[in-house]
């Protein structure tokens, strides 16, 4: 690794906490876009990409420090499935990425809050298993080959990184094997960093029932892994699996769950309530058992986000748009 400034760690030498963005897909179906669709969120690219610029704008102005991209499931594969060209595939890939920067830099050019760092933009990364969009995603066992995975991911990689985004967001990963063909793959872009969230089975295991302990001492010597965590989790177990990270690696720990809903797979449902306490009264359990970046992912919304603003910024210095 060259000299370059790891981005996390910049923004954390000033701020307690680095404040991650919510669920993008919920936000695009609130304003009307149909994501029942292979392609998910990276379908608004081709349809209405304006609709996410205006998603990452409502994060930016409810606090968060950073913008996680429509790429999760964008891929050259899954793109050629719509009869897409590789080259525009990998121009889509990279609109992701571009659209982001554009939100962030309108954003900052309006700002006028001194206690908030200006945002990343993180390149979302998802598993295989979201381009095969048949809920193995969720358990991480596909029955291909470490070649097939890198196959894979290398042009999508290439893709993010050549947009410029300030790091990568290896998120939802549900595999030790998946995460060291990234991690692996990682080594290609040098000058790159990123983050590596897995998505849990229990509060101690990831979804292919590998233990966190593990994860979490692989990537120990990775200076390019610059944070790890989890994603995509049930409220009720993530302050566990924070300790059982916390205690086995030095790295910087990140935690992204859901709004407190199940997702049932198989249905593509939603099941229960959302979190009895609020974001802000959770969050302080999580910082307390070592997580240093925070947000939501599925099911959580720009509300969420300025609830975590509001008690880790400054009083009153962040404001919601009006609706």
């Amino acid at each position: 690794m060259s000299n370059k400034i790891n981005p996390i760690e910049a923004i954390l030498s000033k701020h307690s906490v680095m404040l991650l963005d919510g669920a993008l897909a919920t936000e695009l179906e609130s304003l009307g876009c149909n994501l029942d669709d292979p392609l998910w969120s990276a379908r608004v690219l081709l349809e209405n990409p304006d609709l996410i610029y205006q998603v990452h704008s409502d994060y930016f102005q409810a606090g968060a420090d950073c913008a996680i991209t429509a790429s999760y499931q964008a891929s050259v594969d899954g793109f050629s499935k719509r009869g897409i060209e590789e080259k525009e595939a990998l121009e889509l890939i990279k609109q992701s990425v571009l659209i982001a920067k554009r939100a962030r830099d309108d954003f900052w050019k309006g700002n006028t809050e001194t206690n908030r760092p200006k945002p990343l933009v993180a390149a979302s990364v998802g598993p295989y298993g979201a381009y095969l969009a048949d809920g193995s995603e969720y358990v991480g066992n596909y029955g291909v080959s470490d070649d097939r995975l890198k196959e894979f991911h290398r042009s999508r990689l290439s893709a993010l990184v050549e947009a410029g985004p300030d790091i990568l967001a290896f998120e939802t990963i549900p595999s030790l094997k998946e995460a060291k063909v990234l991690g692996a793959l990682l080594a290609e872009f040098p000058e790159t960093y990123a983050w590596l969230s897995f998505s849990l089975k229990n509060e101690g295991e990831i979804s292919d029932g590998t233990r966190l302990e593990e994860c979490a001492k692989v990537f120990e010597e990775n200076e390019q892994i610059a944070a790890i965590g989890v994603n995509c989790a049930p409220i009720s177990i993530v302050a566990d699996a924070i300790l059982e990270l916390k205690a086995n690696t030095n790295k910087l720990i990140l935690i992204y769950p859901n709004s407190g809903e199940t997702y049932n797979p198989e249905t593509k449902t939603w099941h229960g309530q959302e979190l009895c306490n609020g974001f802000d009264v959770d969050s302080d359990e999580w910082y307390r058992a070592g997580a240093r970046l925070i947000g939501g992912c599925c099911r959580t919304t720009p509300q969420h986000i300025y609830e975590l603003s509001k008690k880790w910024r400054a009083p009153h210095s962040i404001q919601m748009a009006e609706s």
